[in-house]
């Protein structure tokens, strides 16, 4: 018996949470949430307005000013930590269900998606006993001087659709463990599995109006960046939206974490286990239906081997499998909306209409937003398909002579989020590792990530890091303290 035919029906409407009160429909708009596999309504949400953002922002300011997180005993702050991962671990099936429900990827990916959001609420679960502050010798002796670690303040949590409660993982444990509150909103497509979570959040002990979760549109995260009990804004979608974001923020010098776009290329040379490159090259194109930032969608392949690739990957993307993500087995899932399925089409017709060869791939079928996985080859670096982030099941072959043309090629781009490499050869591996203007290098692998090591880009694909050290520091400020003696 399929997922699907043992799914439960969602409430007609799914409340958001204002400080401490899941807050009715009332007179709100409403935007409806699709299923993208039958485009079928699961349930509908409500469009926060500018009075809820004020409520919530106010809920949050109130519980940073009264110190009822920050405040708490550092080791009763790892406690529910660790507790929201177990909580996490325990509905993990119930959770990635919802993900794929209303994300469309495939259960798989959705099961390990939610993994890792406990992983890394249970990575910065150690993080509240290690914030300390340092002595510092200035002088002989007639100051004693320290610092300390302190919580940025109220913070706004802006997310995107393609990795809903991983994502969200990735930002509220590392903010939770600084000691911050959050006004957090999901993107309009995709709030379920966030609004489950804050349930659970709240279920470990996080106490009242630390946490709110505003559902809506663009209008919500607009009036989050602009909001003057802000300090902080954690933002990861698209370069065009992260500027508007920026500018928003500027006015009163808000703290940044911007996680945007990319056009990561993925390199192959002519020594490289091929074997291994196609089977991860499918990987990172169509993992999650190319809906990555981080997708290699610019596979630059060496001259002297392109033949046998292009053969390699027709045969490898004709394989892949696509449908329904609830049915097991699936690579590639429907698109997350109809919008989202036109932008990724209208893109292979440009593909097609500047003159890369269309190999396989590019149709569609239904119901559901589905886009067939997409091979072209003959693509050029100054092509539409190269230069621009597709976010679809899109991957694109740009071939290079040599280490020094594959660099050329890889650096001309705007973005700088991550990029791969294949090679046997250790020195040219690190030799292109140093080369690439890049936030993450992968030898010989794609798309590894863990709670522990840093993740951003350079360039237009943001600033800041999520995850690790410095996506801990990103939640915290230092306060330099002078007592003279």
């Amino acid at each position: 018996m399929s997922i699907r035919s043992t799914l439960p029906a969602l409430s007609a409407y799914e409340p958001f949470l204002r400080g401490a009160e899941w807050v009715a429909l009332d007179e709100r708009e409403t935007l409806d949430i699709i299923d993208p596999a039958t485009e079928e309504v699961l349930t509908t949400v409500a469009q926060a307005t500018a009075a809820d953002v004020d409520a919530a922002v106010a809920a949050a300011v109130a519980a940073h000013e009264d110190r009822r997180w920050r405040g708490m005993v550092p080791l009763e702050r790892t406690r529910i930590l660790n507790r929201i991962a177990d909580l996490i671990e325990e509905n993990l099936e119930e959770l990635a269900i919802l993900e794929t429900r209303d994300n469309g990827k495939p259960i798989e990916r959705s099961r390990a998606d939610t993994a890792t959001a406990a992983r890394t609420f249970r990575h910065f679960a150690g993080a509240p006993s290690r914030l300390t502050g340092t002595v510092i010798p200035i002088d002989g002796g007639g100051h004693h001087v320290y610092t300390v670690l302190e919580p940025v303040g109220p913070v706004a949590v802006i997310l995107p659709w393609n990795f809903p409660i991983m994502t969200a993982s990735f930002k509220l444990a590392p903010a939770l463990a600084a000691g911050c509150t959050i006004v957090a909103k999901p993107a309009e497509d995709t709030p379920l599995t966030l609004l489950r979570l804050a349930r659970l959040i709240h279920e470990a002990g996080v106490p009242e109006g630390v946490l709110s979760v505003l559902t809506g549109d663009g209008r919500v995260g607009a009036a989050l960046t602009a909001h003057p009990g802000i300090a902080k804004v954690s933002f990861t979608g698209s370069t065009e939206v992260g500027r508007s974001v920026m500018l928003a923020a500027a006015g009163d010098f808000k703290r940044l974490t911007l996680e945007l776009g990319g056009k990561s290329p993925n390199i192959v040379f002519a020594d490289a286990d091929l074997d291994a490159a196609v089977l991860t090259a499918m990987r990172a194109s169509f993992g999650h239906s190319g809906q990555m930032c981080t997708a290699g969608s610019r596979l630059l392949v060496q001259r002297s081997i392109l033949g046998e690739m292009t053969e390699r990957l027709t045969r490898a993307v004709q394989a892949v499998p696509v449908g329904d993500g609830l049915a097991g087995g699936i690579t590639v899932g429907p698109l997350v909306s109809e919008e989202q399925r036109e932008r990724v089409l209208g893109y292979i017709a440009d593909g097609v209409a500047e003159g890369a060869t269309l190999v396989t791939g590019g149709g569609t079928r239904g119901p559901g937003y589905y886009v067939e996985p997409t091979l072209f080859t003959g693509v050029t670096n100054d092509m539409k398909i190269a230069r621009e982030e597709i976010f679809g099941p899109v991957v694109g072959v740009i071939p290079f002579d040599d280490e020094a043309d594959a660099v050329r090629i890889a650096n001309d781009t705007a973005y700088g989020l991550a990029a791969g490499v294949w090679t046997k050869d250790l020195s040219r591996a690190h030799r292109m590792a140093d080369a690439i203007h890049a936030g993450t290098v992968w030898i010989n692998t794609y798309n590894v990530f863990d709670p522990a090591l840093s993740f951003g880009g350079v360039g237009e694909s943001g600033l800041g890091r999520d995850l690790g050290e410095e996506g801990l520091r990103g939640f915290l400020e230092s306060k330099s303290v002078v007592v003279a003696l």
